[in-house]
């Protein structure tokens, strides 16, 4: 049996459900840079399935205002993206943001175990990762993981592989000795084209994609006082799942 040597978060939709905070943020955003650019939740939805902040505004202007992107606009597209993600910032910040359940406890658990890794594996920007981690686990909640793989650190964004397999070969495992914490159609196929053993927590706005190849799917991970839901999956599943069961699936 191989042995459980790191556990990998994804960020957005997965430790919290900060989609709707990045929507509104955008919108926001789009309003101070005198666009009439609105992101509904239906429209939000579908534009999810580009992953990565500055993409997601290019598709939406390529798809949805059949407009060609030319380097300038590509430039004006970063500098709102800047700014979107400091309008984020402060939702965060404001506490608007919790941790999914099961989250944090999940976390510590791993923190302190010394034989399991802790990392991160996302599509986000790093800062947005700083904020959320923040203001939700604490100023020194960063120095909890191992590594943090965050934003454009790898060509192809997910679902793309790269990014996990950027995070594994930093830590010097393989895909066999790790499991992914995901919540998207997108995240799934980033860790299943590895093999990555994975577990889904869907949320709001990605309940209706397929997550076909996810070993384990559940409501979210739980608490001893709020069980979590199996959703899909071969193997009986505790009230919350915790590292000791992490473990088993390997």
């Amino acid at each position: 049996m191989t042995k459980l040597k790191a556990v990998i978060f994804d960020v957005d939709g997965t430790l919290a459900n900060t989609e709707e905070a990045h929507r509104l943020a955008f919108n926001q955003c789009f309003v101070e840079f005198g666009l009439d650019w609105q992101w509904s939740v239906e429209l939000y939805t579908k534009l999810l399935r580009v992953t990565g902040g500055k993409e997601r505004m290019r598709h939406y202007l390529e798809e949805f205002r059949k407009e060609s992107v030319s380097d300038d606009r590509y430039e004006e597209i970063k500098k709102m993206h800047l700014r979107k993600n400091e309008i984020y910032h402060q939702m965060i910040a404001d506490k608007h943001v919790p941790l999914r359940p099961g989250v944090e406890r999940l976390i510590k658990e791993i923190r302190d175990d010394a034989d399991v890794a802790l990392a991160i594996s996302t599509t986000t920007s790093p800062d947005n990762v700083t904020a959320l981690l923040t203001n939700t686990l604490g100023a020194d909640s960063e120095a909890w993981f191992d590594f943090i793989g965050a934003g454009d650190v790898v060509p192809k964004k997910k679902p793309a592989p790269d990014i996990y397999e950027y995070v594994l070969k930093t830590l010097g495992i393989t895909a066999q000795e790790a499991i992914a914490l995901e919540d998207s159609y997108n995240g799934v196929k980033s860790s299943i084209a590895i093999k990555l053993f994975t577990v889904v927590t869907p949320n709001n706005y990605t309940e209706h994609e397929s997550f076909e190849g996810a070993a384990l799917i559940v409501n979210n991970l739980g608490e001893a006082d709020k069980p979590c839901q199996k959703i899909s999956g071969d193997m009986p599943v505790p009230d919350y799942i915790d590292l000791a069961f992490l473990k088993q699936q390997l």
